[in-house]
């Protein structure tokens, strides 16, 4: 068994994955759930919602529990959320089922879980501190993380001249610049990524009692990433007529 689940974790990992975090720590035990799942009429997209349902079930537990030790175990529900959100894309590249449909749905119920846990982390938060300031921050994340997942939909449009998903989806492009300042930007991307990705952390700083450092590092990437989106997006289209 062990042999087998081995060999659907090297022939449904991506060919580069994202980070570390993901390829190393949650698509081992996902391919365990994809071992359990193959002979089986499940399909991708229906644990793709289930990924949802877990997140939502993590978020109820950050706004309706207290203390240390339910805000760990609210994280590592979540994280159990994203070890199926690995499952979906394995199941499917082991079935050789993946499609560029497939690949919408799992971005947008990404987009989801990522808009609903940062709302519930947020109402946690103020529950604690009882700073109205903290929901108000989190109204503006979350109209930063809204328009930014807009704006990125359209930039991923073929009209807007991106180029069509590839097998391992879409995955963001970092370029590397150079010169100082050029590789200071370059260094900025990449620690915006790590911020992106919460799932690679959001257990850590909950284990330290500090998921309010998952909060605030993500409310000012999402801002920051909108501004300069916008600005793109006002720079390359705002010269054309319709």
């Amino acid at each position: 068994m062990l042999s087998e689940i081995a060999a659907i974790y090297r022939a449904s990992k991506k060919k580069k994955d994202i980070n570390w975090w993901t390829e190393w720590i949650c698509r081992p035990p996902a391919a365990v759930v994809v071992y359990a799942l193959e002979g089986t009429p499940i399909t991708p997209n229906q644990v793709t919602f289930a990924s949802l349902v877990v997140c939502a079930g993590a978020g109820a537990m950050f706004v309706g529990l207290t203390g240390h030790l339910w805000v760990f175990l609210a994280a590592l529900v979540f994280e159990l959320s994203f070890i199926l959100d690995c499952v979906d894309g394995q199941l499917a590249r082991v079935r050789k089922s993946s499609s560029v449909l497939g690949h919408l749905l799992d971005f947008l119920v990404d987009e989801i879980k990522a808009m609903l846990l940062y709302g519930c982390v947020g109402v946690h938060l103020w529950q604690q501190t009882g700073d109205e300031r903290v929901l108000l921050c989190t109204l503006g994340g979350m109209f930063c993380l809204a328009s930014g997942i807009a704006v990125t939909s359209f930039m991923r449009r073929p009209e807007y001249g991106a180029t069509p998903p590839t097998a391992d989806g879409q995955p963001a492009v970092i370029t590397q610049r150079s010169g100082a300042i050029g590789r200071s930007l370059t260094g900025l991307e990449y620690l915006a990524r790590i911020v992106v990705h919460y799932p690679s952390y959001i257990l850590i700083v909950a284990a330290f009692n500090r998921i309010d450092i998952y909060f605030w590092a993500y409310t000012v990437v999402n801002a920051l990433y909108l501004a300069r989106s916008l600005t793109i997006l006002a720079v390359r289209l705002g010269r054309f007529a319709r």
